[in-house]
């Protein structure tokens, strides 16, 4: 069983150790693992062999052999193969998929928190409708925003304090 959530981290590391290994002068090359359009290219894609292509002077293909040879080996990865010119797709075990849905399940309402908020005080304020003006949805939008925020900060571990101002300075009817 896997111990690894976060996939694209995981791929960007070991496609990172692949690199120092093929062309150690090449450190500066940017690892970008993608989500391929279809489902058929794998779970993820990464085109790291298309970007030394120029600076190493070989094919793409050719490239993306060393990389894949030189991948260290994973338990979540299930198979790897070059596509096109050189597009590395990586095809996730299901086994893998499984542990994060397991993961998923037993944080149950607690999964994706955060604390880098570290327990911090913010203050985020959101109008209520003009009551001497016609409301329309942006009003309902304003308010759903504000408060869609606060939750996103509560779960980023910030102590939120919710201020929802009545609009009602000013000339009442």
């Amino acid at each position: 069983m896997s111990a690894v959530l976060n996939f694209k981290s995981h791929l960007s590391d070991l496609f990172a150790q692949a690199l120092r290994e093929v062309a150690p002068d090449q450190g500066g090359a940017t690892v970008l693992i993608e989500r391929p359009k279809l489902a058929a290219h794998g779970d993820y894609a990464c085109n790291l062999a298309m970007q030394l292509a120029k600076p190493l002077r070989k094919s793409p293909r050719d490239i993306a052999n060393a990389l894949i040879a030189a991948l260290p080996k994973s338990e979540v990865i299930e198979k790897v193969e070059i596509a096109g010119a050189g597009f590395i797709n990586v095809f996730i075990t299901t086994a893998a998929k499984q542990d994060v849905v397991h993961g998923v399940l037993t944080a149950g309402a607690g999964y994706g928190h955060i604390h880098v908020g570290g327990g911090r005080k913010v203050g985020v304020e959101f109008v209520s409708a003009n009551p001497t003006g016609p409301l329309h949805v942006g009003h309902g939008r304003g308010a759903a925003v504000g408060d869609c925020l606060c939750n996103v900060l509560h779960a980023a571990g910030w102590n939120v304090t919710r201020e929802f101002y009545y609009n009602d300075a000013g000339a009442q009817i």
